[in-house]
């Protein structure tokens, strides 16, 4: 046991504390390609890799619009991220010799972000089937701004923070007064996507792969059913579009967020909510390619300021190591 300063632990409460040595969360495996990739490659590469998934599957989920209801389709997308995540974590889940024992605490942290998460997914689907998806990811970014606002600890992370929160204020636009329910969905997913990180962390900090995601989002599906099924009709004589809505689970839950519970083992709250302003610019480019929704100079211009916080961000992170690494060497 060691007493640990404020000023040595950056992103916790200003005062001292004592930690355990060991107190940090036992690695992933690295026995498998996959795992060596999780736990080697740059947080910003798996952040595009994830963004690229959930807005692949957006753009997938965006035609579906045509024949099944947004609130449908997310709630088939919770249930087929939610099998497909118990699938693959099923040796943790099921075999004696890998299972976990779950707390009281453990199993709460796991709903609340299991319902967070399906709620997003909902109340996101219903806004970008009426705004378009660049804009309302950006709009969506107030939440994570948030969380980053609170966690700020120093000037370069304010000024990081503040281009990304003007680069999402210039993306969000004002000409999308005109679709208030939009706007009220999009208000309500971001609420939900800062419970998303918050709660989220200490998910991924229990250690047991995707698999509190996997159960965490089952538990989601069920909580917004009555949300989703009554709208599901055309689906039933349609098994295609089931299997397309639960393909858009796997894209932008089970492949996108299991990426995420990745980053926020290996990286502080704080500069996790930084990283997620390269979702508005993925979600922009996406959409460009797939939707043809172009963006104009503005829109250019704050996805400009949105990668200048991110560099001024990563600066930091990198001056940090450097003098902890001299540091070490006296």
């Amino acid at each position: 046991m060691v007493p640990v300063s404020a000023v040595v632990a950056r992103d916790l409460s200003h005062r001292s504390r004592t930690f355990r040595l060991n107190s940090s969360p036992t690695p992933q495996s690295t026995d498998n390609p996959v795992g060596h990739f999780f736990n080697t490659a740059s947080p910003e590469a798996l952040f595009v890799l994830s963004a690229t998934a959930q807005y692949i599957g957006a753009v997938i989920a965006i035609d579906l619009f045509d024949q099944v209801n947004p609130a449908t389709v997310a709630w088939l997308r919770v249930i087929g991220a939610s099998i497909a995540l118990i699938i693959f974590s099923s040796r943790r889940l099921f075999h004696r010799k890998h299972r976990q024992k779950w707390t009281r605490q453990d199993f709460i942290a796991m709903t609340v972000f299991g319902v967070a998460t399906a709620l997003m997914n909902t109340f996101f689907y219903l806004a970008i089937d009426r705004l378009p998806m660049g804009k309302g990811v950006a709009i969506e970014f107030i939440g994570p701004i948030l969380v980053a606002a609170v966690r700020t600890r120093s000037r370069r992370n304010a000024l990081s923070l503040g281009c990304a929160a003007i680069g999402v204020a210039v993306l969000s636009g004002v000409e999308l007064s005109d679709e208030p329910l939009g706007l009220l969905f999009i208000f309500l997913a971001s609420a939900m996507w800062a419970t998303y990180i918050v709660v989220g962390s200490r998910v991924a900090q229990q250690n047991r792969g995707v698999s509190g995601l996997g159960l965490g989002l089952l538990i989601g599906a069920i909580v917004i059913t009555p949300i989703g099924a009554p709208t599901s009709g055309p689906v039933w004589s349609a098994p295609h579009l089931i299997i397309a809505c639960m393909f858009v689970g796997v894209l932008s839950n089970a492949v996108g967020y299991g990426i995420d519970q990745s980053v926020l083992r290996r990286i502080p709250i704080r500069r996790f909510s930084v990283l997620l302003a390269l979702l508005p610019v993925t979600a922009t480019v996406v959409a460009f390619i797939a939707l043809d929704q172009r963006p104009n100079a503005i829109d250019l211009f704050g996805m400009t300021l949105v990668l200048v916080g991110v560099i001024i961000q990563e600066r930091e992170t990198l001056d940090n190591k450097l003098g902890d690494a001299k540091k070490s060497v006296r």
